[in-house]
């Protein structure tokens, strides 16, 4: 048996885990029947998952200011920032995620300052797209209300 000098100690947390809480805004960005979507880059939380666009908040900042801001940082996005549509809390293993989705409108085209992909894509076409985890409720909301449109749309008159 060896001594007690030679055991390896392991740190021993005691109390709760501190799990750090990220206030992100997301644009929803309609121009007809299509939403502005990005994919999160390579090295990146999340990496190669579809997102609509957004960020982290400042500390102090409001949550328009932030939209705006990310907006034009990544997008070169002069947009006017709307009402808030959702608000959801994901939990992953190192971080919880506060999101609050923006409806936004803007006429410029996006530009993707980062180098990121962007498409247009139909309600329809999100759901075959993988996002993060978080964004799961939205899109059943908006995959949800395009297919009531168009039972109501193809039914009987």
């Amino acid at each position: 048996m060896p001594d007690v000098e030679d055991v390896p100690l392991l740190p021993i947390l005691a109390g709760a885990v501190v799990v750090t809480t990220i206030v992100v805004v997301a644009a929803i960005i309609q121009r007809g029947d299509r939403y502005l979507v990005t994919r999160r880059q390579a090295g990146v939380h999340l990496a190669g998952l579809w997102e609509f666009p957004g960020g982290k908040c400042d500390e102090g900042e409001s949550l328009s200011a932030a939209m705006a801001r990310e907006l034009r940082e990544e997008l070169g996005l002069r947009a006017t920032v709307g009402a808030e549509v959702l608000t959801t809390t994901h939990e992953y293993s190192d971080r919880r995620v506060e999101l609050h989705f923006l409806r936004c409108q803007s006429t410029d085209d996006p530009s993707p300052v980062l180098g990121q992909e962007v498409r247009w894509v139909t309600a329809a076409e999100l759901a075959d797209l993988e996002f993060p985890p978080a964004d799961s409720e939205l899109i059943r909301k908006i995959v949800g209300r395009s297919a009531d449109l168009l039972v109501r749309r193809d039914g009987p008159t």
